[in-house]
């Protein structure tokens, strides 16, 4: 029995974690737009109705595939760290990590360039077209998320002491606005206009006012208004004090999102297509790996049997994924190796009948694995950063998918600039990436905090496409979870039946025996979350087996959105889970 049905039609289908922004992308459709088109229109969407989740100064991969080619292609819109970002600078601030919050960890803000390069290279509409939706959202307003209001509400003292061009933005009269209130963000709408005004002076021609607008916003007033509060002001971070961050104006002039290859891995009649390792989306591809070495077809989705082998083989990747990926610009990863059969056999031997309580990396063409300083690992070890306190506010992301009538397929997943993860730029009403927290300040890593280079994200998007000509499109919110609750809704829909709507249903679960991406970059031995969903007999399977289990609310773990083609049906489904995720199709 599924919460919602799986939705069917053949005209267009668009998922996403807010309804506002999936009617919006059906609207672009029903216009005559394309996927690239409804993608663009319903992540500009996102940026207002989900400030707390994503913004114009965030990041996003996304992965796509057109009409007509068996080929999916990767769109990078993660910035790289500013240039002068280097180890050194930071450690001698007396630092061991880089903040979640403040200004030291920003990056250049790839979401805006990313979704204008996809709609100039791909899409069929105009900038006014795709962005009069966010306009209108801003300025004429929205009701708000109740998690948004409870972000604002966590952040409103930092906001009235400190971050005070935020306290103008999302405080009313010294408070958080409550949830379900008809709220409004003039600013970022006076933004917009005068990008989209901007655009409009470089001519008639639709490239051409989307290269204006992607000027105006790297070049222009946009990047200027960045450059000069990153120049002038030292701002309160996680770290208990304030710091200048290294970001400038020209870092942004001289970045732009690149086309890329994906990463891609065979699995039981499926080619499975990720980012490069500068993204852990191989994680993806190395579980599937691991797993196809067992028989999961006779193994049930919601038993302690397939929940403890999904997790010992998510440990093992996960762990591979914090000692060798990085920006493979910069750093040589052992991607092909760590991708392979044989290694895969190699980790499945660790995998046993009981739960591991070890932090295993492995040795891929005898490379001896990266960690983190012993000091410094026993402090995460111990459940939190060694001196640090712990980060009161979760970061999270949206999720995007289109399919349209052509044959297109789009999977996004954007993230970044939360308003609780940096101030607000004055004049802009959006905040700047704190990506760069992913980073560690050692340079041996292949994660290191060095100018130039892209941290090593969890944004993690997923194109399918099975030997039967079935393409699929899917992603979640969730940090380091993304790559666990994806994984288990795919195996399931592979391996039950092929519903969306009734994988994502499935009670959820994820371990978080890695190291932490964010700050503070805890490691939990042992720890596994299941949703309280899961039989008692299941739950009690876990802990016999020594998984230190946590039980999480019912509903509580993912917020998976997927679409799919098949021959030409196109099918959606979005998960309950936080009441804000839909489908919208016909």
């Amino acid at each position: 029995m599924s919460t919602r049905p799986e939705l069917s039609g053949s005209f267009g289908m668009v998922s996403s974690t807010h309804w506002l922004s999936a009617a919006t992308g059906m609207g672009v459709l029903e216009r005559g737009g394309n996927a690239f088109d409804a993608a663009v229109a319903a992540a500009l969407v996102l940026q207002v109705v989900e400030p707390h989740l994503n913004g114009p100064g965030g990041d996003v991969p996304v992965l796509f595939k057109q009409a007509h080619s068996d080929e999916v292609k990767v769109l990078c819109g993660q910035g790289v760290l500013p240039a002068s970002a280097n180890v050194d600078e930071v450690l001698d601030m007396g630092l061991s990590q880089i903040p979640g919050t403040g200004l030291l960890a920003a990056c250049v803000p790839g979401a805006f360039g990313a979704w204008m390069r996809l709609l100039r290279d791909y899409g069929s509409q105009s900038l006014e077209e795709v962005i009069s939706p966010a306009i209108g959202y801003a300025r004429g307003g929205f009701r708000l998320l109740e998690r948004t209001s409870l972000t604002i509400a966590s952040s409103r003292d930092l906001f009235l002491n400190h971050w005070t061009s935020s306290a103008q933005i999302y405080l009313e009269r010294g408070e958080a606005p409550k949830g379900g209130v008809f709220w409004r963000n003039a600013v970022l709408a006076d933004t917009y206009e005068r990008i989209l005004n901007e655009a409009k002076s470089a001519g008639s021609s639709r490239e051409s006012q989307i290269d204006k607008a992607i000027a105006t916003f790297y070049k222009g007033f946009v990047a200027e208004a960045i450059d000069d509060f990153f120049a002038t002001e030292s701002v309160f971070d996680d770290s208990g004090r304030h710091n200048r961050g290294f970001l400038r104006g020209d870092d942004l002039a001289s970045w732009k999102p690149e086309i890329e290859e994906p990463t891609a891995s065979h699995y039981r009649g499926a080619q499975v297509f990720k980012t490069g390792p500068w993204g852990q989306g191989p994680v993806f591809l190395q579980q599937l790996k691991i797993l196809e070495g067992y028989d999961l077809d006779s193994l049930d989705p919601a038993s302690s049997s397939f929940v403890h082998l999904v997790t010992e083989a998510a440990k093992l990747s996960l762990a591979d994924r914090d000692s060798f990926y990085g920006d493979p610009n910069f750093v040589d990863v052992p991607l092909d190796t760590l991708l392979s059969t044989e290694y895969a056999a190699e980790r499945r031997k660790l995998i046993q009948d009981t739960a591991s309580m070890t932090y295993h990396p492995g040795s891929p063409d005898d490379r001896s694995p990266w960690t983190p300083s012993v000091d410094l690992m026993r402090g995460l070890e111990g459940g939190r950063a060694m001196g640090l306190p712990p980060d009161p506010i979760s970061r999270d992301t949206c999720q995007l998918d289109v399919a349209d009538r052509f044959g297109n397929v789009v999977a996004a997943t954007p993230s970044g600039g939360w308003l609780h993860g940096s101030p607000c730029i004055p004049g802009l009403g959006f905040s700047i990436s704190t990506r760069a927290q992913m980073c560690w300040l050692d340079s041996s890593s292949p994660s290191a905090f060095i100018g130039g280079r892209r941290p090593r994200t969890t944004l993690s998007p997923t194109i399918v496409i099975k030997d039967d000509g079935e393409v699929m499109a899917f992603g979640t919110p969730g940090g380091d979870q993304q790559d666990q609750w994806t994984l288990t809704f795919f195996l399931r829909y592979m391996h039950q039946g092929g519903n969306l709507q009734r994988a994502i249903d499935l009670p959820s679960f994820h371990t978080q025996h890695m190291l932490s991406s964010f700050y503070p970059r805890e490691l939990k031995v042992g720890r596994l979350d299941v949703e309280s969903r899961f039989s008692e007999k299941e739950i009690t399977g876990l802990k016999e087996m020594g998984h230190r289990v946590q039980v999480a609310g019912p509903w509580s773990l993912g917020r998976v959105c997927a679409v799919a083609n098949c021959d030409g049906e196109l099918k959606g489904g979005s998960d309950p889970r936080q009441d804000q995720a839909y489908s919208v199709g016909r």
